[in-house]
């Protein structure tokens, strides 16, 4: 009916510097209540020619400003978004169904935060230079910027991880055609309302919303886009870097995880416990960076297990917009029924499911009954070659095991097709270097985990990756380097 669509949110696409309707949309469910409350554009090819035409109609005026100048255009929007951070919060949790307090303290900030170190970084970039006296000759390099980057981001965090690609891009003088999640498209839709005021020229950031399949496709497959960056799943990846193949293009993959927590039996379990709480189920255990599979040295497997599920079950899951709900809902009911399935798996093989998952009752407010919730499950002996040990779940489902040597340990850690993060806990100042230089994580936490320093290399090895990202890392991804010799 026309009352009920009125009722809608309708997101437009932001191209050339204004919105602009599209012919054809898709429904945006309210996670926690499973109810269809916005329209995306379903944009195909047409929308990404006139984006990435926008886009690079801008770039010469853009890549001729000063660093400084586009420093100060990139403080502006973070002043701006941080002014408008309740709005955010509210509008990324309802989206993304995700707790308003980790929306308000880790998503918003974050996404402010990416902006102003971008701003910063770029004023202190020097290039080299090498002489060759005897020759008479200078070397030195000169960077600068390569043209249309096509960034494509994912659903979890959502503003967080699209900022952390838009601001490095503008940054360093390219222009953007950028592409969220379809699922969780409304933060990107309302920073694109804060641009023209920030100073951002219009073309500089063009925001398409849509699937991969089509948006995405069409961007990957643009011939005058020759960069990419991706954060999302390997599937997707390996369509990317096919698609992308013919064009050559520069590629950044950011791409999934089965991240261990390793505990020997000298950790501290007071700090130990919670922050393992946190790393497995933090964001629903959205998060590429979450640690799903957990080693417990054999000493205190048990005493580890026994406290780990009775804190586990203190998790109050509930409607993400209450301040004391912990574990918000889960992205969609197809991704919620995925990540049931790898707990039946697992009881099927054997294993046993101690807390969460089809063992203790979820009792929902009256509203969210129709929302795709989940408790925190935790599941002990499996075995390692189980998919729940091998495969990324993605989901508030962590595996507890026991091991006996740092050897085996290593060596099981190592098992798996990704390399993203790892977290190690032991308070052998030894080990814990010994450990972290033998584990294939392009992230290693010890005693700690989500400390993040972003002037340094973030990314993963094996299926987790192509490429970092950081400070040194985006911008020399974003930029073309030459090397000029001068004879005197």
């Amino acid at each position: 009916t026309m009352a009920h669509s009125k009722a809608l949110l309708v997101l437009e696409n932001f191209i050339g510097g204004k919105f602009v309707t599209c012919s054809s949309y898709i429904d945006s469910y309210n996670p926690s209540t499973g109810d269809v409350y916005c329209r995306v554009p379903d944009s195909g090819k047409e929308e990404v020619e006139a984006a990435v035409k926008a886009a690079k109609d801008a770039f010469p005026i853009w890549s001729s400003k000063s660093p400084l100048e586009r420093s100060r255009i990139l403080n502006k929007l973070a002043d701006l978004i941080e002014h408008d951070l309740e709005a955010f919060a509210q509008a990324e949790s309802k989206d993304q169904g995700k707790t308003i307090t980790f929306a308000r303290t880790v998503d918003i900030p974050r996404a402010v935060y990416n902006f102003r170190f971008f701003a910063s970084s770029i004023l202190h970039h020097t290039t080299e230079c090498t002489e060759m006296a005897t020759m008479g000759c200078v070397h030195y390099t000169s960077r600068a910027p390569v043209g249309v980057a096509g960034l494509i981001s994912p659903w979890n965090l959502p503003l967080y991880l699209l900022t952390w690609k838009i601001a490095p891009a503008i940054a360093c003088g390219n222009t953007v055609v950028a592409k969220p999640s379809e699922m969780t498209s409304v933060t990107a839709w309302m920073m694109c309302k804060l641009l023209e005021k920030a100073g951002v020229p219009h073309g500089v950031v063009n925001v398409v919303f849509g699937t991969g399949a089509k948006t995405g496709e069409a961007l990957v497959c643009h011939p005058d886009v020759p960069l990419i960056s991706f954060t999302g799943s390997t599937l997707t990846a390996q369509r990317i870097t096919e698609k992308s193949a013919p064009h050559c293009k520069r590629l950044s993959l950011e791409l999934g995880g089965k991240n261990p927590a390793i505990i020997f039996d000298d950790a501290d379990l007071t700090q130990c416990i919670p922050m393992t709480l946190m790393s497995s189920f933090a964001n629903q255990g959205e998060i590429c960076l979450c640690t799903s599979r957990i080693f417990v040295q054999r000493g205190i497997y048990s005493e580890f297990l026994k406290r780990f599920v009775a804190e586990a079950k203190k998790w109050k899951v509930g409607n993400p917009s209450d301040p004391t709900v912990d574990v918000g809902a889960l992205i969609s009911e197809e991704h919620l029924e995925k990540v049931r399935s790898y707990v039946k798996k697992a009881q099927a093989e054997g294993a046993r499911v101690l807390c969460g998952e089809g063992v203790d009752s979820l009792t929902l407010p009256a509203g969210n009954q129709k929302g795709y919730f989940m408790l925190p499950t935790v599941i002990a002996e499996v075995k390692d070659e189980s998919c729940c040990m091998q495969e990324e779940i993605f989901g508030p489902v962590t595996c507890v095991v026991a091991f006996d040597t740092e050897e085996e340990v290593i060596k099981r850690a190592n098992s798996v097709k990704y390399g993203l993060a790892a977290t190690v806990w032991s308070s052998n100042v030894g080990r814990v270097h010994r450990v972290a230089q033998r584990l294939q994580a392009g992230l290693v936490w010890t005693n700690c985990w989500l400390v993040r320093d972003l002037n340094l290399p973030f990314g993963g090895m094996k299926a987790s990756g192509i490429g970092r990202e950081g400070a040194k890392d985006s911008y020399e991804f974003f930029t073309e380097v030459k090397t000029i010799t001068i004879k005197h």
